[in-house]
């Protein structure tokens, strides 16, 4: 199969897809290697059948530049990024441009399990207006319901779900089609996340603008982790609080994800992106 830079070269980078992006948070400390089977200097950051999209919202559209916005604070990107800076790069592979994140791609069909999750993010220019970013690119992974990362974890080494990248509509706006991911010790319930010019500059992450993380809202969080598949994610999250987590504890509110819906029907979250 050819890969992503090739058939970038061959089509010139053809048709953006539409996305609408959440927020979530990565890991900022080491303690994600002894879950994952990876270490890092840095701050950190199952499946069979495919389960059902969450029920989404529409985002309201809006052409002109949003009122007010804040520079979202630079994260750590932590040890399971997968996008070529220390190994693994899930940005050259064939079909990584997706809005449904699921399953694993070219080498395996594995489709991670859990209750549906869709992230939506808006992307803004905090240096030109808060003018949504129309064709930036957004790279985005997370951990399964276990808190094992594809291409790292042991468990998941040979898998590459989670992972995805989105460019942005008119609106700035990206969406990603996700499981709500599980907690592990160390670390609140968060996603990663990478803001790139463009979906042709995302291939490496030497070309990314921004790396940043967004949280999970503990009441969602309590809601997912009482399920099935889950049962790990209750003692780790209730281990490591908002104000003692590596990434989080100097202050949350620009990285919380807004979230609506329920176990039954799936999750939306929501987080407005100032780069």
């Amino acid at each position: 199969m050819m890969s992503r830079r090739t058939a970038l070269k061959m089509f010139g980078g053809a048709a953006l897809v539409t996305l609408v992006g959440c927020s979530d948070d990565d890991d900022g400390g080491n303690n994600d290697g002894a879950v994952a089977g990876a270490t890092s200097t840095s701050r950190p950051e199952g499946a069979t059948s495919t389960p059902q999209a969450a029920n989404v919202s529409p985002i309201p559209s809006t052409s002109t530049p949003i009122s007010a916005c804040t520079t979202l604070p630079r994260e750590t990107a932590g040890p399971f990024p997968g996008d070529g800076s220390n190994g693994p790069n899930a940005l050259q592979l064939s079909g990584i441009v997706r809005r449904d994140i699921r399953s694993s791609l070219v080498t395996s069909s594995t489709v991670a399990q859990g209750v549906p999750l869709t992230v939506a993010l808006t992307v803004v220019d905090t240096q030109n207006g808060c003018r949504p970013m129309a064709a930036a690119a957004v790279y985005l992974w997370q951990c399964d319901r276990v808190g094992n990362y594809s291409m790292y974890s042991q468990p998941a080494v040979n898998e590459n779900y989670l992972r995805g990248v989105q460019a942005a509509d008119a609106n700035g706006v990206v969406t990603f089609d996700s499981i709500f991911p599980g907690a592990y010790p160390g670390r609140w319930p968060h996603i990663h996340f990478e803001v790139y010019p463009s979906l042709a500059t995302a291939t490496t992450s030497a070309n990314k603008r921004a790396t940043s993380q967004l949280a999970l809202p503990e009441d969602a969080c309590n809601a997912v982790y009482a399920t099935a598949g889950y049962e790990q994610s209750v003692r780790a999250m209730t281990q490591t609080p908002l104000s003692r987590d590596n990434v989080f504890a100097d202050g949350v509110d620009l990285q919380m994800a807004q979230c609506t819906g329920s176990v039954s029907a799936g999750y939306t979250a929501t987080l407005l992106l100032g780069v």
